[in-house]
């Protein structure tokens, strides 16, 4: 993003940079980093390539953008955990948060894994910062469940590894889905049995 672009954000240029942000998705998704050319991402935004400049010089600068806001998104839900409430009651909401962002925003996640899959060149020093230290502080939460026995003994990070599992299945391996229970698309009534289904194998194994 420009100095000048970040210094004054007007509401439309808010909304333009979520335009931009959600048509490099869908380029990067579709082409793959390399592939993903400033004047597509321009087009598929409906703006010229000069303007699209004025919030991010490079694409690299993008890519980070589109990177951040895609982890930004998903941490959210998992930081309002919240210590005080019922396990099943927190995990069930979470599960149900992080399913619907797939449903939303599959190229976000599919953008993502990809990175992942390269090494996340770009996005390891925050994996390795604001998403450890989310993830530690959220750690300690499961953990004061256990601790009162309202879940079952185990290791935290990896029931977190498995709801990102499972729920990102829906927009990383959509096509795989939709051709194994033999759909075009995905309606409300499927995404509602996803969820009861997932919070049923998933939270029967943790809770006591």
């Amino acid at each position: 993003m420009s100095a000048k672009a970040a210094k004054k954000r007007t509401r439309i240029q808010i909304a333009n940079e979520n335009k931009i942000l959600e048509a490099a998705r869908d380029v990067i998704a579709e082409f793959g980093f390399h592939g993903a050319t400033i004047d597509r991402v321009a087009e598929a935004a409906g703006m010229s390539k000069p303007n699209l400049h004025y919030y991010f010089r490079t694409k690299e600068d993008l890519y980070r953008a589109v990177l951040r806001s895609t982890l930004e998104d998903w941490i959210a839900p998992l930081s309002n955990l919240d210590p005080d409430g019922d396990p099943s009651a927190e995990l069930g909401a979470y599960i149900d948060e992080k399913l619907e962002l797939s449903r939303r925003h599959p190229n976000a996640s599919r953008v993502f894994a990809n990175e992942v899959l390269r090494g996340a060149p770009i996005l390891k020093p925050y994996l390795q910062g604001e998403l450890r230290a989310t993830v530690a502080r959220k750690i300690a939460v499961i953990k004061g469940w256990i601790d009162k026995g309202a879940l079952a003994p185990m290791d935290p990070v990896h029931l977190i590894f498995l709801i990102w599992a499972a729920t990102q299945h829906y927009a990383d391996f959509l096509p795989q889905v939709h051709a194994v229970m033999n759909k075009d698309a995905l309606d409300d009534a499927d995404y509602a049995q996803v969820s009861a289904s997932l919070k049923h194998i998933i939270l029967k194994g943790v809770l006591p």
